[in-house]
């Protein structure tokens, strides 16, 4: 499976499409979000998401990565931790599910994932981990893709 697990800096890497772990109103964020708009360039990104005018929570929107080196930001909120019975894992899985499906929809060969909801959303990393490996190998074996998925991971 080409799913690869690294440390690096999402914004410098030279992939097809870069995913952003968003905010359902798609307003500049901190952490990995504000890290992507600054990268990209935090007006022409705002102005793109502002005219989307927002993302449901497990769903996925996306944008021209403008100044990154990637062609593409698929923005995708995640869900925020709520003890683990409020449909987090399910929604979690579709951030990937959905991401994915957009990036082969617009010919992506290659994406870079930031592990969404695991910073400030409180999802317990080594759960959130489970559930994006999980769903991106199903969806590459599913899909029989030979795309090259990033799972990109910090500290």
């Amino acid at each position: 499976m080409p799913l690869h697990i690294v440390q690096n800096d999402i914004t410098k890497m030279q992939v097809d499409a870069i995913v952003n772990a968003a905010n359902t109103a798609l307003k500049m964020g901190g952490g990995v979000c504000g890290a992507i708009f600054r990268a990209a360039g935090a007006e022409q990104m705002q102005a793109a998401c502002d005219a989307i005018g927002g993302c449901r929570t497990g769903e996925a929107v996306i944008t021209p990565g403008f100044r990154l080196p990637a062609k593409y930001v698929i923005h995708t909120p995640g869900p925020v931790w709520q003890g683990g019975n409020k449909g987090e894992e399910e929604l979690l899985r579709s951030c990937y599910l959905s991401s994915l499906e957009l990036a082969q929809k617009h010919g992506c060969q290659s994406v870079a994932f930031p592990l969404i909801s695991a910073g400030i959303y409180g999802y317990p990393k080594d759960q959130a981990m489970e559930v994006a490996t999980t769903a991106i190998e199903d969806f590459l074996r599913e899909n029989n893709s030979e795309m090259d998925v990033y799972l990109v991971l910090f500290g």
